[in-house]
């Protein structure tokens, strides 16, 4: 079964999950007088809303590229789950709005055997889907389905509460539904900004997996020829759809026809283990000889420079004399062009015939 397959199935499962659930609270709710069945009603009802949206974004991100969009339209499940998000959110706002009611003017809740069961059941039901929902959102990578089965332990919690408090209504003719409810929207509101700041972060464009960059790298350079994986970049244009590049260090004596044949088999094989389109941009390697001199004399000039975690794309053009490389500063350096100002001034005194172009990269991947 393909993704949006799974997403669908998983959803509709939930609205009709969802649907049998809104239509007993609602009825128990009433009869009970507990506005905590009630609200767990609305809850319900709101996860059907948010599995009907999770079934459109799937839909709508799974069409086709065209002129406009040419990476496909991935990035609309995103927006799914900030929608989602917001959902759970404003479930969160009305059931403490509804739960400071309920501390200002309690009512009492008539509870009856039939009531416990339905919550219990509920309690069950809402406990297992969640679990089976964020375990298949996590497989296909679909961040709306685990925003929705965070959204249904949430939901699991809430009817908990209900029956703690009905259970201490029954044995002690006390209600605290109203202080239950105060806490279960302040977990529910957490867990909305946690799903909301997660996705956001991801559409910003957050730092790639560590462990899927270092095995790239690590593939990359177990290549014949290559010498070195460096700035390898990941953009997502939805779950599972990424597109990237990285350099390659080669020696600068291959000619392009090697190049030519030694990149399009690392594209081809990276996109058959990964499904990455990637593309492969090209640093020329020469340290032997003079090159290597200067390259020796870089090093330790750089050693009194906590600052710069990697030196890469060293190159030395002995015809025109001149010597470029890259520097990848620690963030949290706020002077980088000062120190490369001083490395290029360093470097000149040791090698008074040879100009230096120094590029600042970003340490963009691990």
């Amino acid at each position: 079964m393909n993704r949006e397959k799974k997403i669908i199935k998983v959803s509709l499962q939930g609205i009709l999950m969802n649907l049998f659930l809104v239509i007993f609270k609602a009825i128990v709710g009433v009869v009970a007088n507990s506005i905590s069945i009630i609200l767990d009603a609305v809850n319900n009802f709101s996860d059907m809303i948010s599995a009907i949206i999770t079934i459109i974004g799937a839909k709508l991100s799974n069409k086709a590229p065209d002129k406009d969009h040419p990476y496909g339209h991935g990035r609309i499940e995103y927006f799914s789950a900030i929608i989602i998000s917001i959902i759970v959110m404003g479930a969160g706002v009305t059931a403490l709005k509804e739960s400071f009611s309920k501390i200002v003017s309690p009512v009492h809740a008539n509870y009856s055997t039939a009531t416990l069961i339905v919550v219990i059941v509920a309690i069950f039901v809402k406990f297992f889907f969640s679990g089976y929902v964020k375990k298949v959102g996590r497989e296909i990578n679909s961040q709306s389905l685990v925003a929705t089965g965070a959204d249904a332990f949430m939901d699991a919690i809430l009817s908990f509460s209900t029956l703690v408090g009905a259970i201490i209504s029954l044995a002690w003719n006390i209600s605290i539904e109203g202080y239950l409810g105060v806490v279960i929207s302040i977990i529910i509101l957490k867990s909305a900004i946690e799903i909301l700041k997660d996705t956001i972060n991801t559409m910003l464009g957050e730092r790639p997996d560590s462990e899927l960059t270092k095995k790239i790298k690590d593939k990359i350079n177990s290549y014949e020829g290559v010498y070195g994986a460096n700035d390898l970049m990941l953009h997502s244009y939805g779950p599972d759809r990424l597109v990237g590049s990285v350099h390659i260090t080669v020696k600068d004596s291959m000619t392009a026809c090697d190049i030519h044949g030694l990149t399009r088999m690392i594209a081809e094989d990276i996109f058959d283990e990964y499904g990455i389109v990637l593309t492969i941009g090209i640093y020329a390697l020469n340290d032997s000889g003079e090159a290597g001199e200067i390259k020796a004399g870089l090093e330790e000039i750089l050693k009194d420079y906590k600052e710069i975690i990697n030196l890469h794309g060293f190159y030395v053009n002995e015809k025109i004399k001149r010597v470029s490389f890259d520097l990848i500063f620690d963030f949290k350096c706020k002077n980088q062009e000062e120190i490369k100002k001083e490395i290029k001034e360093k470097l000149k005194e040791k090698f008074p015939d040879y100009r230096s172009h120094v590029l600042i990269d970003t340490d963009v991947s691990d």
